[in-house]
């Protein structure tokens, strides 16, 4: 079975300071019929105003990824961990027992565009951890790059979730197939570009939630740039 999420649906939010769009209810935007995806609770599509971002703030029992797609995300949390990310780079944060972090565009002049993604642990009460890998453009090219898993298999970074996330840059006549597992569900987001997805269209912004399918098949890419999730049902 498979259900578009039209890009153009989701939930804004404009702060000035941060614009943001949420594939699934969040903060003041709700929505029962997109209030996560099994785990998946959160995709945002964040851009953040130079020299601006978010406060200190807390978290607990939350695997936290987020994926910098332009600019430079100034990262700095209560377990002394500090870092700036830029285009490629993936970051983790395990929330565990508690954990406060600020999040800044650590640029005077532009913006910073990335996805903060939720994903629910497979276990509560863990001491909070931090780890973060840069996977290159060339390493996602024409291909479904593992950038997060349940085991940090194939240097991917660690999540506590039987889950699985790959990202691809695709163009062209390439046609590339994911088998799903019995049991397991797919997510499609599409960051850019346009694909289409087991036969359906979908443009920049959008996504295709997948159950009862054997394989997530995508091919038609123009200028693409994709998430996949592997998911328990």
């Amino acid at each position: 079975m498979l259900e578009i999420r039209q890009g153009a649906e989701r939930g804004n939010a404009n702060h000035g300071w941060l614009q943001s769009k949420h594939t699934f209810s969040f903060g003041h935007y709700h929505d029962p019929k997109h209030a996560g995806f099994g785990p998946l609770l959160v995709i945002n599509e964040d851009k953040v105003a130079p020299s601006q971002g978010f406060g200190t703030h807390g978290h607990r029992d939350m695997e936290i990824i987020s994926y910098v797609l332009e600019g430079a995300l100034e990262h700095k949390d209560s377990m002394g961990t500090g870092s700036v990310l830029h285009y490629g780079d993936v970051q983790r944060m395990s929330a565990g027992t508690g954990v406060r972090h600020s999040e800044f565009n650590g640029s005077a002049t532009e913006q910073v565009h990335f996805l903060q993604i939720w994903i629910q642990p497979n276990v509560t009460g863990i001491a909070p951890s931090y780890e973060e890998k840069h996977f290159t453009p060339e390493s996602k090219i024409g291909q479904l790059r593992l950038i997060a898993s349940g085991d940090g298999r194939q240097g991917s970074v660690l999540i506590h979730q039987d889950a699985a996330i790959y990202a691809g840059i695709l163009n062209g006549g390439e046609a590339i197939e994911h088998t799903l597992a019995q049991g397991r569900t797919g997510y499609v987001h599409l960051i850019r570009g346009s694909l289409t997805v087991n036969g359906v269209q979908l443009n920049g912004g959008d996504a295709l939630k997948m159950t009862q399918e054997s394989a997530i098949r995508i091919e038609n890419a123009e200028a693409a740039e994709v998430l996949v999730f592997d998911l328990p049902y």
